[in-house]
């Protein structure tokens, strides 16, 4: 081997010795994520919450709501606080959140709502199987944002399981048109107490949620993210493309078990969807023309 070829390896050696895993992250173009948002996750997993108080609230978290869960199912009386949860929420997200954070948060309510939309129209359901689930403030997040968002996930399975798929499915006739995330205020500058990261806000989000809602509120809204499975079995079916097959987790739609971590499955979740609306997006990219295709009926037969 020449002087100049060791001369080089040590030198290409030494350079990546010195990567942070945060340079390998953001640089992995094996990440099927949109670069910009790559970005924000990786600055907000660089909080000094996630790596300070995330690991002890999430095990306080797990523990509060396991206590609160079984005392709620054991409980006569069944009650309901959807606005105070709201309330509650938007206060918390305004004082203890960063910007950064939210961003996050709120772009995960609009990226499964195109996913969402990519189904309905592309299997030729009616417009009123649509989602419009589209926030881009932190005050739209109010109004029972977080439990729509769940019910409009099995919505939209409920009206694609009264239809069979057709197999004869063409992806250049697919419709695209709804992929857009629009600019999202985050509301900067409003002053915070606290910058918390997702995963940390995560926790102690997850602790009103479950005392606000009916133990079959929450058993249902922690079952939607089991539904991954099956919107990216649909995905794969109306695109032909197995590559959403890969992301699917072990965990079976057909199975209820409202006693997992939901914090980390919920940020699992919405990773996921960001993975699924990027390869969207390439395949829309790599399109011969990006014209959205009228509605195509023969893609459902009713089964009725």
């Amino acid at each position: 081997m020449s002087k100049e070829t060791t001369s080089a390896s040590k030198a290409a050696a030494s350079g990546a010795a010195g990567l942070s895993l945060w340079e390998v992250m953001a640089a992995d173009p094996t990440i099927g994520m949109d670069r910009t948002t790559l970005r924000l996750v990786i600055s907000d997993q660089r909080r000094l919450s996630r790596a300070l108080l995330y690991p002890w609230l999430r095990v306080l978290s797990r523990v509060t709501v396991t206590v609160i869960v079984v005392s709620r199912r054991v409980c006569p009386v069944r009650f309901s606080a959807h606005a105070t949860m709201d309330r509650m929420c938007l206060w918390f997200l305004r004082r203890f959140v960063s910007p950064t954070a939210v961003t996050l948060l709120i772009r995960h309510f609009i990226v499964e709502t195109n996913l969402l939309n990519f189904c309905v129209r592309n299997a030729g359901l009616p417009g009123g199987a649509a989602v419009d689930l589209r926030p881009v403030t932190l005050s739209e997040l109010g109004n029972r944002a977080v439990i729509e968002h769940d019910l409009n996930v099995y919505r939209v399975l409920s009206a694609l399981g009264n239809a069979r798929l057709s197999t004869q499915l063409r992806g250049s006739d697919l419709d695209f048109s709804m992929l857009e995330v629009p600019e999202i205020d985050p509301e900067p500058g409003t002053r915070r107490l606290l910058n918390l990261d997702i995963q940390t806000a995560l926790c102690l989000m997850n602790i009103p949620f479950a005392f606000c809602l009916t133990p079959g509120e929450y058993r249902r809204a922690v079952h939607s993210l089991r539904l991954d499975a099956s919107l990216l079995s649909i995905l794969a079916a109306l695109t032909g493309d197995d590559t959403f097959l890969g992301w699917r987790t072990a965990l079976p739609p057909v199975r209820v078990d409202s006693n997992i971590d939901v914090p980390e499955t919920v940020y699992e979740h919405a990773l996921i969807c960001e993975y699924a609306l990027a390869r969207l997006c390439q395949r829309r990219d790599a399109a011969p023309y990006n014209e959205a295709r009228p509605d195509r009926p023969e893609l459902i037969e009713s089964t009725v």
